[in-house]
């Protein structure tokens, strides 16, 4: 992810997408020592996730604000499906 300084210049720090996506997920869950139970998608840990309409980590970093969301899931449960997702149920 860029930073970007108030003209629009490299503001000299950054983190990869992956970086990102693991800072605000088992990072967040380590930070909040609920690791056991978040952080990941694995059997027996809650299902909180978004599906977005694009792959993040193919698509440039400065991209991803326009990337929409299709789903969300909270605690196993869908609370957010768009019209043209196929969430399965």
């Amino acid at each position: 992810m860029d930073r970007r300084g108030r003209r629009g210049g490299d503001g000299g720090e950054r983190l990869s997408v992956e970086e990102a996506v693991r800072g605000f997920t088992l990072g967040a869950a380590y930070a909040a020592r609920e690791e056991r139970i978040k952080g990941s998608l694995a059997p027996g840990k809650l299902a909180d996730l978004v599906v977005p309409d694009e792959n993040i980590f193919e698509i440039p970093p400065m991209e991803i604000v326009a990337v929409a969301v299709k789903g969300t899931m909270v605690g196993g449960e869908w609370g957010y499906v768009a019209k043209d997702f196929d969430s399965g149920e």
